[in-house]
């Protein structure tokens, strides 16, 4: 894509005499602002063509939408429409707004935003991007230009005592402040101008969670490197490749690069991946008669190869600037295993699913049989917790004396084939139940235990708790001594597995009786996540006006963490220790701070159950019902906390981020681990593809400080 303004230097020199015999008058005080007149066929490149949308547009750089003074105001605002309502005639699909002058303060960039927000409203097919410097303390490069509307404020509207100090962030918060008042439009984006040297990773970790759509790339960015050619810092190309990443990935916007061959140079033309003469193009190019005759011999097609080499060496290549960004492509770090899982359900919001409610079709179950962590891990807890079981010669709860196993709510039954596979490699002899409530599963099962399990294990169709446990020979009822469930959630207890888990427990031998998972905590962190911040208002003033009010499972992608630690990271310290770009860890380069919320345990003491049993039912004895309605038989499940994050730079926070941690079963050889936990998941899970993290949206947003 090419750049264009959408009115030239003609308009902008009739703007100037406007201003100009406006204020040779100005002595007469009741003399209303002056009006621009129309745009004339002179005035603009553009027309409603073909390309047109297809070129980036940018209105005026020389106006001040920010300006304090009423008049420079004015004309900027006057400017600004014109352009924004031609170029939406003409069917621009995008324009890029310089963003305000921050030395102005936060009245000039509530002014600016006002003029963002009637343009929104006016231009309703054109999207918007603000253009801002990533570390407002370090502008690009500005040119001196002499017709600059500011150069024209008069004094006496310039603030006296204000002070206006600009600091890294600056720019930031005139984006939070613009963005704030048009509501998280979803046509309002950012266009960001990267410096020299990039900013601390905080605050590129905060234009990361904004929707930035163009990252502008001036011919000052780049380093020239000992072999003089023109590269990125490894700072760039982390930022770079991270925004590459996202789903809708940003432009990339080459400025102040010279000449173009194609466009500025049209006798040239060059391939888009190394910027030399393309295969194609030289079979299209005219041959000269000399080549038309004669064939070259050997000899002389190896001197003619020597001379193309020289020719296209980087000291002539054309377009460097563009020549290294392909370069960059090229050699992208390669995509983890939840990236390539994952790669449609980024930012993608999902209702939490409720298996206890609802009959889960079989696809779903296909997906989470895909992780190719989470089931390892449960075979080596079921085979440790096998090998612990014999070595300390327990007594088990079958005639034979092998070992009991019911897997509650066994879907498809892929944890009942690695409870089998855990017993063949210990050696030590299982008596396998699978307990399912959904009707469809329960005939693949049966189907399974015919083809592929041989008949080994008994598939029993019942809810959970209501099942009695396994029948022994003699008619009568017996226990089961390991326990095995898949019922945690994105946030561990938010798909009712405590309240699953305490309803079977009635089954499970109360003297050496095994739950895998015997424990799970929920943990969160406070996150900033435009994006889906305004998918879900956007959701709720139109289709779902409960859209704030329930978590939402999501693949948290474009989001920056608020509260963080001091540690470093493979992100962060990759940018200093020789990693090559190949290599690079594309995670957040700061680490959360995720605290602990709560923790489930299983199996639970017999008192708590027995005083819960006591209670169903709202008998006297039993308290008299609960706290919150209904008999109480639940309320040893209620949990609570209250917990301080320290905030080390100001944010806005949009929701929590919810994940959890379990505990499969530690023994002998130690706790077998899984987590979603971006802080221990590496160590703990990693790749481990089934669990997305949760969002608890807040419906106001909320300003934080730094503490």
């Amino acid at each position: 894509m090419l750049t264009s303004t959408i009115t030239n230097e003609h308009f902008h020199t009739r703007v100037l005499g406007l201003l100009n015999a406006y204020t040779q008058n100005s002595a007469d005080a009741s003399q209303p602002l002056p009006l621009i007149p129309a745009l004339d066929h002179p005035d603009t490149p553009l027309g409603p063509n073909d390309t047109v949308g297809q070129l980036v547009t940018f209105t005026s750089s020389w106006i001040d939408l920010s300006s304090p003074d009423p008049l420079i105001a004015h004309l900027s605002r006057h400017v600004f429409h014109l352009e924004i309502a031609y170029a939406a005639f003409c069917g621009a699909s995008t324009v890029v707004v310089p963003g305000p002058r921050l030395a102005h303060g936060q009245h000039g960039v509530s002014q600016f935003a006002r003029s963002i927000k009637e343009a929104l409203a006016t231009a309703s097919y054109v999207s918007f991007h603000v253009q801002l410097p990533m570390d407002a303390s370090r502008p690009g490069v500005e040119t001196d230009d002499l017709g600059d509307l500011a150069r024209f404020a008069r004094p006496e509207f310039e603030p006296k005592n204000e002070v206006k100090a600009v600091t890294p962030w600056s720019a930031w918060e005139a984006w939070d402040t613009i963005r704030s008042i048009c509501k998280y439009h979803n046509r309002l984006s950012v266009a960001l101008d990267l410096p020299r040297r990039m900013p601390p990773l905080a605050l590129q970790s905060r234009w990361f969670s904004e929707p930035v759509r163009l990252l502008h790339l001036p011919a000052a960015t780049f380093l020239v490197n000992a072999r003089q050619s023109f590269v990125l810092s490894k700072a760039h190309q982390a930022f770079i490749f991270r925004c590459m990443r996202l789903q809708r990935a940003p432009w990339l916007l080459l400025s102040d690069i010279g000449q173009l061959p194609g466009v500025d140079d049209p006798d040239m033309v060059m391939s888009y991946s190394t910027g030399h003469l393309s295969p194609r193009t030289a079979e299209d190019a005219p041959i000269p008669e000399s080549s038309a005759d004669i064939a070259p011999t050997p000899a002389e097609a190896a001197q003619l190869a020597q001379k193309l080499r020289k020719k296209i060496s980087s000291s002539n290549d054309p377009t460097p600037h563009l020549s290294y960004l392909r370069y960059m492509q090229r050699n992208q770090p390669p995509k983890s295993q939840i990236e390539r899982f994952g790669g449609g359900f980024q930012d993608y919001l999902q209702s939490p699913l409720q298996p206890l409610t609802d009959n889960l079709e079989s696809i779903t179950y296909e997906v989470f049989e895909k992780d190719p962590i989470k089931y390892a891990w449960y075979e080596r807890a079921i085979a440790q917790a096998l090998r612990d079981w014999h070595g300390k010669r327990r007594s088990t709860s079958s005639v034979s004396g092998a070992v009991v196993i019911a897997v509650v709510g066994s879907g498809r039954g892929p944890l009942v084939t690695r409870a089998l596979n855990a017993s063949a490699s210990t050696g030590v002899p299982v008596q396998v139940y699978a307990i399912e409530k959904n009707p469809n599963a329960y005939v693949l099962l049966q189907r399974h235990n015919v083809e592929t399990w041989k008949g080994r294990v008994t598939v029993v169709k019942t809810d959970m708790r209501a099942w009695k446990g396994p029948t022994q020979p003699d008619g009568t009822v017996g226990k089961v001594d390991i326990l095995i469930s898949e019922l945690l959630g994105s946030f561990a207890d938010n798909e009712l597995s405590p309240e699953c888990l305490d309803g079977v427990q009635h089954v499970l031998n109360p003297n050496h009786g095994i739950s895998i998972p015997s424990s799970y905590t929920a943990h969160f962190t406070p996150i900033a996540t435009p994006k889906l911040w305004a998918d879900l208002y956007n959701r709720s003033t139109s289709i779902d006006p409960t859209a704030f009010d329930i978590p939402w499972v999501v693949m948290l992608t474009q989001l920056d963490y608020l509260s963080t630690d001091a540690k470093e990271t493979p992100a962060s310290q990759q940018l200093t220790n020789g990693t090559k770009m190949t290599n690079f860890n594309l995670e957040a380069p700061l680490a959360p701070n995720v605290q602990t919320a709560w923790e489930f345990s299983h199996p639970l003491p017999a008192s708590v159950l027995a005083q819960s049993s006591l209670r169903k039912g709202g008998s006297a004895v039993g308290g008299g019902g609960g706290f919150v309605g209904g008999d109480g038989a639940n309320e040893h499940n209620y949990r609570h906390c209250k917990i301080v994050f320290p905030i080390q730079e100001p944010g806005v926070c949009h929701g929590l981020g919810g994940y959890f941690e379990t505990v499969l079963y530690s023994g002998s050889e130690g706790p077998v681990e899984l987590s979603t936990n971006p802080a221990t998941m590496e160590a703990k899970s990693k790749d481990m593809i089934s669990w997305f993290p949760i969002l608890f949206p807040l419906k106001v947003c909320l300003v934080i400080s730094k503490t």
